[in-house]
């Protein structure tokens, strides 16, 4: 921070188990990956490249060096393994894991229909070789997996190698941990957190009221993914109490009570137009 203020609750510094912020970058240019390191790179740990992008993007090797030098850790997304695993290339995908120098990859199955028992053993695999992160949750509207079974795979995720199991909300935020419209499936959330621990999942969170939702429910340190570039900034003022929605969640109690706004003061005037 640029100046001290009472009151700001602790984030940990990087590189950090705990508070995880992960960019989803959809094509960004090398130009604008640099403008992002230089705003956002201190509260960005890990950097997506969404979906299938990195086989289409230009100068992806520079991309990832910046990233990297940045202290960020960048990933190809999970459809690019799935884009893989479906053409039995799985092999081929550890080689470019190798060739790119990553130290991350995603396994995840939410565009194919895969056994669990050969994801376990693609995490086991690539765990061998790298950081593993798993998502859990389809990405095809109307699957419906109950709560109990997303506990299961994660659980078993966690304890076949995964760092962190990554709770699939797609980069709409209207699938998988969420309803339709975007609000958090409540039910579900409160199931998966009351059994496992929040530490080990990264929750896609890529609308701000989800984030809100998240920050308040958890705290500061919650992992939350799927974040804009130019959205990781007002994320780390919201973990920090220096946005509206967490303006008074860190406050001495006995402030909170006496600072926060009231109108009850005032008279009601009835203005006639």
């Amino acid at each position: 921070m640029n100046f001290k203020l009472p009151y700001i609750p602790d984030r940990p510094e990087k590189p950090r188990k705990n508070g995880l912020t992960m960019m989803m970058d959809k094509g960004l240019s090398v130009r604008e990956a640099e403008d992002f390191i230089e705003s956002s790179g201190a509260y960005t740990d890990f950097v997506k490249l969404g979906f299938g992008t990195s086989a289409i993007t230009n100068r992806l090797e520079d991309k990832l060096k910046l990233y990297r030098e940045a202290n960020i850790r960048p990933y190809f997304g999970g459809t690019l393994f799935e884009a893989f695993a479906i053409r039995n290339r799985v092999d081929d995908y550890r080689k470019l894991v190798d060739k790119y120098g990553l130290d991350l990859v995603e396994v995840s199955d939410g565009s194919m229909s895969m056994d669990h028992n050969d994801k376990l053993e693609y995490i086991r695999t690539l765990a061998t070789q790298a950081t593993v992160l798993s998502e859990v949750g389809s990405k095809q509207r109307g699957v419906f997996i109950p709560a109990n079974a997303w506990v299961s795979m994660m659980k078993a995720e966690l304890e076949a190698g995964s760092y962190k199991v990554i709770a699939e909300a797609r980069e709409s935020g209207t699938i998988g941990i969420y309803n339709s419209d975007g609000s958090a499936n409540e039910s579900l959330i409160s199931t998966i957190s009351s059994q496992l621990d929040v530490s080990d999942i990264l929750w896609e969170a890529p609308d701000g009221k989800q984030q809100v939702w998240f920050v308040k429910l958890f705290g500061p340190n919650v992992n939350l993914g799927n974040i804009a570039p130019n959205i990781v900034v007002p994320l780390e003022c919201l973990r920090l109490g220096l946005r509206g929605d967490t303006f008074f969640d860190y406050l001495p109690r006995e402030e909170q009570n006496q600072k926060q706004k009231s109108y009850d003061h005032i008279p009601y005037l009835d203005f006639q137009i």
